[in-house]
This record gives structure tokens, sequence and C-alpha cells, in this order.
């Protein structure tokens, strides 16, 4: 077989893909794995959006759609972005795409040359480095530390902004930590991109509804109007509605950008899938109770996986205000050794034993580019939940 190209060779397979997979062999040897590494909603997709669905296949809505969305959706999107973040895009100013991660590539596709600078806040999502590297880009961390709650200092910020620098990711509430940005720490970030008009700003608001203890939550383009034309808002339904496998991403941004994002959508995927169109325009516009009962819901969870995780020997933990993760730091773990013999040098070393000798599934701080730490994600059922931190108490407690 001929080689593979060689751009293959910057991008791992996610972390949280391999540690899945991984869990999910172990299930099929009959292993009761405790799976804490999928950031997915473990409720149901709202039934007005199913029934939606529904209605729009009997009505034959099952031909290809635009590449760049279907009017109604785009209307949904637009009042949306007024409602929840005082945001006014024109229809020509939103794109519809296969998941928000699709809308990050199409962006990062369209505008990144060889050897740009795209800077990500650390700890940080997989995919943004790997899709950076794709597009021939350079991914450069900001390292946003535990003693700062995890959020991004402004002066860290400004301090990394080069010449070369195309875009600056903004992901709060965040994706590993559950970090927020109160609307000041924003307005103190917003300042310094302004201070860089050449800076593109990409805001990864797919956590938006999911804030806890009345942290509220905010937007760059919402707290600097001026950022507005030089900002891609980006979202999607499957967060706050449990839509993970409807696959519908949406963004508003300047129109020759999103011009440009939905030319790339063209090539690579076109439309998206119309009934999961109908679905997504149905949970915008219908009613928006049940995303506050479940962030109830999820705040519980919160709580008790946190005061579970911290009685733990050699774990401390920060209490997140948002998204469904917790970040624990174990560097009290770090160089011991377990019942089966293995050595923890490294946070990759704690999280392979962990799942090896107890059984529960989660992923390395590494990943997501700090250390030594790893993500628990608590998008799933209490009881589930209680087992495994039951379990990673037991793990920790027979380290030697």
């Amino acid at each position: 077989m001929p080689a593979l190209a060689k751009r293959l060779s910057r991008v791992r397979v996610a972390a949280t893909v391999a540690m899945t997979v991984k869990a999910r062999a172990l299930r099929e040897q009959g292993v009761n794995v405790i799976q804490l590494t999928i950031g997915e909603p473990d409720f149901a997709t709202p039934a007005h959006a199913i029934e939606a669905a529904h209605q729009a296949a009997l009505a034959g809505e099952t031909k290809y759609p635009p590449i760049d969305g279907v009017r109604p959706l785009k209307e949904a999107v637009r009042r949306k972005f007024k409602r929840d973040n005082d945001l006014d895009y024109a229809l020509d100013e939103i794109m519809i795409s296969n998941g928000s991660k699709q809308i990050m590539y199409d962006a990062l596709m369209a505008s990144v040359n060889a050897g740009d600078e795209v800077i990500i806040p650390a700890p940080y999502w997989i995919s943004y480095a790997d899709q950076a590297l794709v597009a021939g880009g350079r991914p450069v961390p900001v390292s946003c530390p535990e003693n700062n709650q995890f959020k991004l200092r402004a002066a860290d910020l400004d301090t990394a902004i080069t010449p070369r620098t195309k875009w600056v990711v903004l992901n709060f509430p965040n994706n590993p930590t559950g970090a927020v940005c109160s609307r000041q720490q924003m307005k103190e970030i917003t300042e310094v991109l302004l201070a860089h008009p050449h800076v593109l700003v990409m805001a990864d608001d797919i956590y938006e509804h999911l804030t806890y203890d009345g942290f509220g939550f905010c937007t760059a383009a919402e707290v600097e109007p001026r950022l507005k034309e030089r900002t891609l808002t980006v979202n999607g339904a499957s967060k706050a509605y449990a839509m993970t496998g409807w696959r519908v991403g949406f963004a508003g941004g300047p129109k020759p950008l999103i011009a440009a994002m939905v030319n790339m959508q063209g090539q690579i995927g076109s439309g998206i899938s119309t009934i999961s169109q109908a679905a997504s325009t149905a949970a915008l516009d219908g009613p928006q109770d049940l995303i506050k009962e479940r962030v109830a819901d999820y705040q519980k969870r919160r709580d008790e996986v946190v005061d579970m995780v911290r009685q733990a020997k050699g774990i401390t933990c920060h209490k997140p205000e948002g998204a469904f993760y917790v970040f624990p730091n174990i560097a009290g773990c770090i160089g011991k050794t377990t019942p089966g013999g293995r050595k923890l040098a490294t946070d990759t070393d704690f999280v392979t034993a962990l799942l090896e000798e107890k059984h529960v599934a989660t992923v390395q701080g590494a990943a997501y580019g700090m250390s030594p730490y790893f993500r628990i994600s608590y998008a799933t059922d209490i009881a589930s939940l209680r087992e495994g931190c039951r379990r990673i108490q037991e793990f920790c407690d027979e380290l030697r």
C-alpha cells in the first residue's frame, strides 16, 4: 500500500477515544467498567425535538439541504444568539455544521496558513491543537494554572501573542477543567485582544448553559462588541439539549469568514442532516426550562464527585464553576506503586492502572496539556459516579 499523508503523523488518536476503546474492550470481556471518559449527557433528547424530526421526515424534508443550513434553523440560531448573548447576526453571518467540531475545523482550514499560530489556553480540549496542526498552523498553549482556578490571565495572553498569531481560542466553561470566566475576567481578556487587531477570536461556547452556584456566562463579542467583526461564536445543540448524536453545531461570525467556511464545508461534508436540523430548530425555539432542571442535577453530581474525590489519598480537587467535568490533581500519587506492581511515573500511568486494576475509565491530564491531573466526566448516572469514585478512593488507598 502507498504511504499515507505525512500530515497524519502530526495528529494523535484522541486520548478520550483511546480510553473509551479500552474500556469498551474490557466490557466486551464481561468486566464491570465504570465509564467516566465521555462528555456526553445521559439525559434524553427533548421529546418535542424528536417529534419535530419525525414530522420533518413525514413531510418529505429528506433531500439535500443548503450547505450553510436550512433557513428555519438559521433563524432559530439568530434568535438564540440575540436572546442568550445579545448578539445580532444576519442570516449570512450564521452557518450550521456537523457538530461544533466541524465548525472549528472549517474555520481553521479556511483561514490558517503554514506557520500561523493558534493560541490555546491550557488545559484544552484535545482537538483544538490537532486541528491547528492539520491546517498547517502551530498550536501555542498558554498555561491556565490551578492557582488561578484554571482561568486565562490577560497578561499571559498578551505575552503569547505575536505577529504570527492568527487565532485565540476561548473555551469557558472549559473542557476539561469546568472553569468559567467572570465578566470582569473576560473584559480583561478582550481588552488585550482589542490591542491586537490582526488576531481572530474563536469563542467555543458549547457549555454555555452549564454553570453553577449562580455563576453567570458571558462570551467575548458580547462583553466587547468591538470584537464582533473578528470573533467566531461557536455553539451547538449537543450539550445543553442532550443531542450529541444529532450532530448539529452552529456559529455566528463575520460574513467573509462564514462564506469561506461554507465553501470549505462544501468540499468535506456538504449540508447537515435535514431531520437533525428540524430537531435542533425545535430545541432552540422550544421550552428552555428543562435546561435549568438538568443544570441543577449536574450541580448535585458535581458536588458529590468533588467531595468523594477529595477523600481519596494523594488527590486534591478544585470545584469547577461549569461544564460537567472535574480535573483533580494527583501529584500526591505520582511516584507510588499500585498493588498490581505498576509504578506511577505520570498521569497516563495513573489512568491506565486505574482502568486495568479498578476498572474505572478516565482520561489523563497530559492529553489536555497539563499534568499531573486526570479528567472525570460526571455526565452519567449518580450510581455509576458513586461507584467510580469509591473505586478511585480504594485505588489511591492501596498505593504504596
